[in-house]
């Protein structure tokens, strides 16, 4: 079986992070989100995976993955350009995949990973199964919609009454009958082809195609609130690990992770799940709250507090002030340039800023 990690999208709900990269690549933990697919469909077996290129800063993505060696996989890029639709973006992929394969967005995040389903999907004769998730608000996503008995019958992408509260999850599973779809769609509304319809051409024609829940949490990570929620729901599982120098133990509290070359100063406060990458400084009286993600190259001096945030790498923070719920972009500098009362800031701030206040 082979990969497909779907890399596209304008990413338009998180600009300014948008602006200079691409969705998938904002970190998560200190990682970027599609890393934790990659990885995913390599754990689960599938070391031929191709990423499907969009038109944002398409370049990084083959700088930071390169042949995908280091990963311990081969990795095939295929340019889709401007976004198109999920179901374009699979269709490119037709000359690339053999018999069965795995589409996974390179946006999504799923617990416990995807290798009982390619066991599953690999040993049955489907020609289709989906991931389903129960959610709150399945108005926003491509929903299921089932019969009496609980059978699939259909799909309805972001319908206003939906069906059921079951979404579908960004992970779809094929074999090759999913082209000779996509070729009969034609573009929605929003001017895509989309992979609900194709899947649904599917079930109507006769094809089987089955669903599994999925058991832990999936995170769709489509806005700043939900990078910042799939950050928190990551370092939860976190654990500790401190490669770097403390000079106080008492200044860890909590399950940290601690990156080679960071130092951690005497008076700082570094209460967990955090995770601090490598090479980076916090100084005395510094605290950093619990579900904070701290990249490498960091500094933070003075006597700041961060809470429940992402600071990427390169960052200079230096306040007396409180950062909460923020993300703040790579090479970034925060500076406060007189005293001030902390009062709890919110940043989303894009790559290389400065912020004087």
């Amino acid at each position: 079986m082979k990969g497909v990690i779907l890399h596209g999208g304008h990413g338009t709900r998180l600009r300014p992070l948008t602006h200079t990269g691409p969705k998938q690549l904002i970190p998560v933990a200190n990682k970027p989100i599609s890393q934790y697919v990659l990885e995913d469909l390599r754990d689960s077996g599938i070391k031929e995976i191709a990423i499907i290129l969009g038109d944002v800063y398409p370049e990084k993505v083959k700088e930071y993955y390169g042949d995908g060696e280091r990963f311990g996989v081969r990795i095939t890029y295929i340019h889709q350009g401007e976004p198109r639709g999920i179901a374009h973006a699979v269709g490119l992929c037709e000359d690339f995949v053999e018999e069965a394969f795995v589409v996974y967005l390179g946006d999504n995040l799923l617990k416990g990973g995807i290798s009982s389903y390619v066991k599953e999907f690999s040993e049955s004769d489907l020609d289709a199964m989906i991931l389903l998730c129960e959610v709150v608000k399945p108005q926003l996503f491509g929903v299921a919609k089932f019969d009496d008995e609980g059978k699939l019958v259909g799909l309805v992408e972001k319908p206003k009454v939906p069906p059921s509260s079951y979404a579908l999850t960004g992970i779809y599973f094929f074999r090759r009958a999913i082209f000779d779809t996509i070729r009969r769609l034609k573009p929605s509304w929003r001017g895509e082809l989309e992979i609900t319809e194709a899947i649904h051409l599917l079930l109507v024609n006769g094809y089987k195609v089955d669903h599994r829940i999925v058991s832990g949490w999936w995170k769709d990570t489509g806005t700043p609130d939900d990078i910042l929620e799939a950050n928190r729901l990551v370092l939860d599982e976190l654990q500790t690990r401190i490669d770097g120098t403390v000079e106080n133990q008492s200044s860890l509290q909590g399950r940290i992770s601690l990156g080679s070359g960071s130092i951690v100063k005497s008076g700082a406060l570094i209460r967990g799940p955090a995770v601090i990458g490598e090479g980076s400084m916090i100084e005395g009286d510094v605290y950093i709250g619990p579900y904070t993600s701290i990249g490498n190259g960091v500094v933070v001096i003075k006597s700041g507090e961060i809470e429940n945030s992402i600071v990427m790498d390169g960052c200079v923070i230096d306040v007396n002030d409180r950062i909460i719920d923020s993300i703040i972009g790579p090479n970034t500098r925060i500076v406060l340039d007189r005293e001030s009362k902390p009062s709890g800031r919110r940043f989303i701030i894009g790559e290389s800023s400065q912020i004087i206040f």
